[in-house]
């Protein structure tokens, strides 16, 4: 029986990734399979706006004058109509957040402006682009809303969650990643973390409707685990040993 408090030493939750870097999984890391994409960025807690911004006008033509939203949510008010929870939910309609999204890029498209605001368009774009990123996904977006109140889970290597039964959990989801002979094999285990991971979604919801920013941060901590055994459920291939990303 393995002792807890050297497994809670080696179970670090990652923070954000590099595609670039991948190593073979030493054996004494025990969880981290693959880290979630780049943490969110500190750039929407700023709260100016640009005025002289511009977009493209519907039929593509020209252009007009349009601040800068401060926040990802901002961006989607079809989408997300009521924002960022507590007034909003924490839960979104994917499909129409991805349909508002492509209606915005296809206006903000540098060719529909002309030469002396196609840097501006261009810089509106990559801001629509890191928020859709960041709101489809859920850890990212649990991270997103813990950081506009100062939290940075994202890149806190320290955050962890001191619960040993949680933490063997974990440990016996790496081991039968690395046991397993055939994706036959996984089909079980995808399911049952695939509902980890709604359950911690569903708990996140509740969190942050009540602006429980502490049950949100445990949270978003342990859903960064179930992220963590996705993605090496989803990269798995027989004879090649789980990949870290440092």
């Amino acid at each position: 029986m393995r002792s807890i408090r050297p497994i809670a030493s080696a179970l670090r939750a990652p923070a954000s990734f590099s595609p670039s870097r991948q190593a073979a999984l030493p054996s004494p890391c025990l969880l981290c399979l693959r880290r979630i994409p780049s943490r969110p960025s500190r750039r929407h807690q700023s709260t100016a706006t640009n005025p002289s911004t511009s977009t493209a006008t519907p039929d593509g033509r020209g252009s007009t004058p349009q601040s800068i939203p401060e926040t990802h949510f901002d961006f989607f008010p079809t989408a997300i109509p009521h924002g960022p929870p507590p007034t909003g939910h924490f839960t979104i309609d994917i499909t129409a957040l991805k349909r508002e999204f492509l209606q915005l890029q296809a206006r903000a498209h540098p060719d529909l402006h002309p030469p002396e605001s196609k840097n501006k368009a261009q810089a509106l774009s990559a801001r629509i682009n890191e928020a859709y990123k960041t709101l489809q996904n859920p850890l990212l977006r649990a991270q997103y809303l813990l950081s506009l109140r100062g939290i940075e889970v994202a890149e806190d290597e320290a955050a962890t969650v001191d619960d040993p039964e949680l933490l063997m959990e974990v440990l016996e989801a790496r081991e039968r990643i690395e046991e397993a002979e055939s994706e036959e094999e996984l089909v079980k285990m995808k399911a049952e973390n695939d509902e980890r991971i709604a359950e911690s979604v569903r708990i996140l919801e509740g969190a942050f409707k009540q602006d429980d920013v502490e049950s949100a941060k445990g949270e978003a901590v342990k859903l960064r685990y179930w992220i963590n055994i996705k993605e090496g459920l989803d990269s798995w291939e027989k004879g090649k040993p789980v990949v870290l990303e440092h």
